[in-house]
């Protein structure tokens, strides 16, 4: 009887949708994981004829699977504080490319490093980014691998211009003197501490002279690099100079490095001095100068938009590359290949690379992973239904199976 396809049909549907249920169960702790969903629809049906009012007499049979659909939502990110880990949430895709140079998508940031400090997955695939050269990102160069080692030194920057924040005391008598150092670099990334010395010279008026220790210039005392005086108004306010300190020079470095021309910048960031005098004890709260020393890097960390920022010991930080992250017009179109990956195919559309937090991509959170967004509660629900579907096709089937030996009974 062509009837038992009917049950039957519904005995394969029902058994492809725990199929998906179990595969949802069992990537419940695989990270980036996406849920999967079947959608059916019933075949053909047969036309039997008319009815006295001319509407068509059909009979459906049975049902298929039209199609599978992924969830893409967001999963729940958790912290693992592990640098490379990387946690994308909103749309888009990390960019891996294998051994043979085919380039594949996935959401799982598991990604670890390799012998050759790049970024990789779990299974060796290559983190592919945007590259840096001293630390500036160029987006409209090729894919290359992240590599996380690639500058395992930054070079020393010699002080040009430093700023202190200091307070002279009103109450200071004449001959009352204040000392505050100050760290400078060199060319060679070498540190020296100067000294700046004021002296109260009378009613608002101080003298001031800078230092350096003689070891430092090949000498057996300290040498005085610049000096000069600093006048304040009844306020407390710096009238004199009203400019950077500038030209202070300091030549014949005992290290070798070049001669060093700083400016004292007596404003910071703004047009307020930062040299006042004041009824209060005198104090320097505050230094700033724009060298450093060579630095070795230390670590990393991933931005929201995908920068890998180098982080090095003399407290600088540089770019290292830029994670790409790729989207698609249909997600629903890509193929699944295994290994949490994706690959782009017709129905997808060509990837469109870009960077995080741009282009309608989301956010990449650093030292994290996107865990599966599947619901164990809906997983046992759907799980339930299917079972019922199953069951109930298998009824019919057995009915039929029933009717069809009394018929045969009756034949005979």
């Amino acid at each position: 009887m062509s009837a038992f396809s009917l049950p039957l049909s519904g005995l394969a549907a029902s058994s492809e949708l725990l199929n998906v249920i179990a595969n949802n169960l069992a990537n419940l702790n695989t990270d980036g994981y996406k849920d999967e969903g079947l959608s059916f629809g019933d075949l053909f049906n047969q036309m039997q004829g008319v009815s006295g009012n001319g509407d068509p007499i059909q009979v459906g049979t049975g049902v298929s699977v039209e199609g599978e659909t992924s969830n893409f939502a967001n999963g729940t990110v958790s912290g693992t504080g592990i640098a490379s880990n990387m946690a994308l949430q909103g749309n888009g895709f990390f960019v891996v490319e294998g051994a043979n140079g085919q380039q594949a998508f996935t959401r799982d940031g598991s990604f670890t490093v390799n012998a050759n400090g790049q970024l990789c997955t779990q299974d060796g695939q290559l983190v592919m980014g945007y590259p840096a050269v001293n630390g500036a990102i160029s987006t409209g160069s090729a894919l290359a691998p992240i590599n996380v080692n690639q500058a395992a030194n930054i070079p020393a920057v010699q002080s040009t211009s430093f700023s202190m924040t200091t307070n002279l005391s009103a109450g200071a008598k004449v001959g009352d003197t204040f000392s505050s150092p100050i760290t400078v670099y060199d060319s060679l990334g070498t540190s020296h501490v100067l000294t700046v010395t004021y002296t109260n010279t009378g009613a608002n008026t101080w003298s001031y002279n800078i230092t350096i220790p003689g070891a430092d210039v090949g000498s057996t005392s300290a040498k005085t690099v610049t000096s000069g005086t600093m006048s304040f108004d009844s306020s407390g306010k710096l009238t004199s100079p009203t400019s950077p300190i500038s030209g202070i020079s300091i030549s014949g470095l005992a290290d070798g490095a070049a001669t060093m021309s700083l400016s004292w910048n007596l404003n910071g960031s703004g047009t307020t001095p930062t040299i006042t005098q004041q009824d209060a004890t005198s104090a320097t709260s505050a230094t700033t100068q724009n060298g450093y020393g060579v630095g070795t890097l230390t670590g990393y960390s991933v931005l929201p938009d995908g920068t890998v920022q180098g982080e090095f010991s003399n407290n600088q930080t540089m770019a290292l590359g830029q994670v790409a992250v790729a989207g698609f017009a249909n997600v629903q179109g890509l193929t699944q290949v295994g290994n949490n990956d994706y690959q782009a195919t017709f129905a997808s559309g060509a990837a469109v690379v870009g960077q995080a937090e741009s282009g309608g991509n989301g956010a990449i959170v650093g030292g994290a992973v996107e865990e599966s967004n599947v619901n164990l509660s809906a997983e046992f629900a759907n799980m339930i239904v299917a079972q019922q579907g199953y069951e109930a096709n298998a009824k019919a089937l057995t009915t039929m199976d029933q009717i069809s030996q009394a018929t045969i009974q009756m034949i005979q």
